[in-house]
């Protein structure tokens, strides 16, 4: 547990919460807590689901600009790939990963956002990239993964204007996957990752990686990609009960083996 950042764990629902107000701002600390919450959230097998959350009031407004203003090109050369990387150590948690998003998520926390599987966001949230206004661009994943989400014009017009999006324009373009009151975001998340808190673990994990891993190869070799993952499972428990439960009509009892 960090001074900023705390994993929760709960019925098989890790919480990783940001902690640091008044808006969670990403400074260099909060980056490596996030990094060391995803690597316990990943080892521990009681945790099925993970729900990142900046609390009821803001999810994270960004990075630390206070923190960065004072930094040459040399000094940013050697932080930037840890930046990325500790926002990366969420995307690659082989569980399902949900952003519960209050108030905003700008800049890194927006990038935060991107690195989970889904969003759901609050009535009243904003999100955005604004990073053009300060004259740099976004450095944690933002033009990668925001891209590979709502394509690359959309993309483009978001990270090049620097504008916000409210909740519906965000749901519309494929930034939010759920809308929902503020009071009601985390118990939203809640529901969502609830489907898989008795899945098949190890099918879960190679779903994720199937697709992930995919869209950074061209078709032939993710179609190869996806074989091996597939194949890979005639090995575990739960592929014999799941179609041994098929078989005789019954509900599957997975162990996660």
């Amino acid at each position: 547990m960090g001074e900023f950042v705390r994993l929760e764990t709960k019925d098989g629902i890790g919480t990783i919460r940001l902690e640091r107000p008044p808006m969670n701002a990403l400074n260099t600390q909060v980056q490596e807590e996030l990094r060391a919450a995803a690597a316990t959230a990943t080892a521990d097998p009681g945790v099925r689901a993970v729900i990142v959350y900046g609390g009821e009031r803001v999810f994270a407004a960004g990075a630390d600009i206070k923190e960065m203003a004072d930094m040459s090109y040399v000094d940013m050369a050697d932080r930037a790939a840890d930046l990325s990387s500790a926002l990366g150590a969420i995307a690659r948690i082989p569980k399902p990963v949900v952003a519960a998003i209050t108030g905003y998520a700008l800049g890194g926390g927006c990038e935060l956002a991107l690195a989970c599987d889904w969003r759901v966001v609050a009535e009243d949230a904003k999100l955005g990239q604004p990073e053009i206004k300060l004259g740099i661009i976004p450095g944690a994943g933002g033009t990668q993964r925001l891209a590979r989400l709502v394509g690359p014009a959309r993309a483009k017009d978001l990270i090049m204007s620097g504008r916000m999006v409210d909740a519906q324009e965000a749901l519309r373009i494929g930034l939010a996957d759920r809308i929902a009151p503020a009071a009601e975001v985390y118990d939203t998340a809640v529901e969502l990752v609830r489907p898989y808190l008795n899945g098949p673990v190890q099918a879960l994990r190679a779903a994720k990686l199937a697709v992930d891993g995919g869209l950074d190869m061209d078709l032939n070799s993710g179609l190869a990609w996806e074989s091996q993952l597939f194949a890979a499972l005639f090995a575990t428990d739960d592929r014999r009960e799941g179609m041994a439960a098929f078989v005789a009509k019954r509900k599957p009892d997975f162990t996660g083996r």
